[in-house]
């Protein structure tokens, strides 16, 4: 199903649209949540999100990777340092950082959220996501990778945050659980040679 995972890139954008489609995945994310307060991103889902998405892309670095069928984006994840995504970050969330300085770490990545085509779910693309999101994270310096799925069944909605399982068989291991679904997962990275 997927063929190959590519970093988002300004000349990938027509791609990541066609996956979003009009409403933008998820009621008009455009993958915006962990980026703004929580009051902004209200104000801003739909068409205002995509801009400042758009805006962001198009600036660079990839701001993730898209997983793709022949030509067809079947699959986005969000993946980069820490602080690229700021309300990942809370001190109150589930996903907050082991230590304070990590958020600020450009080698601590986070794998903050998933979309999957309707027609392409259950079909692997999740976990082709996350062994290219961690090449990715390792060919760009990445020291630790992280992530806070859930563990346990999970809706589509839900499931925007990952499954346990496919962080489990990609050797991600558990490092904190602040909530009873939610574990604080690690991959640390070695560079390759």
């Amino acid at each position: 199903m997927v063929d190959r995972v590519e970093p988002l890139t300004p000349d990938l954008w027509s791609a990541f649209e066609r996956l979003f489609g009009k409403q933008g995945a998820c009621a008009g994310c455009w993958c915006t949540y962990w980026r703004m307060p929580r009051k902004q991103y209200d104000e801003a889902r739909g068409a205002d999100a995509k801009a400042f998405f758009k805006r962001r892309v198009m600036k660079g670095p990839p701001p993730g990777v898209l997983a793709f069928d022949g030509d067809d984006a079947v699959g986005w994840l969000q993946i980069g340092p820490r602080a690229d995504t700021p309300q990942w970050n809370s001190l109150r969330r589930a996903t907050a950082p082991l230590d304070e300085s990590d958020a600020e770490d450009e080698r601590v990545w986070g794998a903050t959220c998933f979309y999957i085509k309707s027609s392409a779910r259950g079909q692997g693309v999740m976990g082709a996501l996350v062994k290219g999101g961690v090449a990715f994270a390792r060919a760009n310096g990445a020291r630790f990778v992280e992530a806070c799925p859930i563990d346990g069944k999970a809706g589509n909605v839900d499931a925007y945050v990952g499954l346990m399982s496919v962080f489990e068989r990609a050797k991600f291991k558990e490092v904190a659980r602040r909530k009873a679904n939610r574990p604080l997962m690690r991959l640390a990275l070695r560079a390759k040679r």
